[in-house]
């Protein structure tokens, strides 16, 4: 039986001011996502199948977590 390939380091960067992500893989962009769901979706069209990336361990969260989607509403003064 085969073993898995192993997987190339992930870098989802910290929000952007409209709230979306980058992502990345080495010096590549992959896509930028808007929400959780959409870092699948990239990292499927790169061919890498993850059930569960908030918890894939080569996936690497910068400037906050999967739950970190911050909107413009969110930083305009009030």
């Amino acid at each position: 039986m085969a073993h898995p390939t192993e997987h190339p380091h992930i870098v989802v960067h910290a929000p952007a001011l409209d709230g979306s992500r980058r992502v990345t893989s080495d010096d590549a962009t992959l896509g930028v996502a808007t929400h959780t769901d959409d870092v699948g979706g990239i990292l499927r069209l790169a061919d890498l199948y993850v059930t569960d990336v908030e918890d894939a361990d080569f996936i690497e969260w910068q400037g906050g977590g999967p739950d970190d989607w911050p909107g413009l509403s969110e930083h305009h003064d009030s």
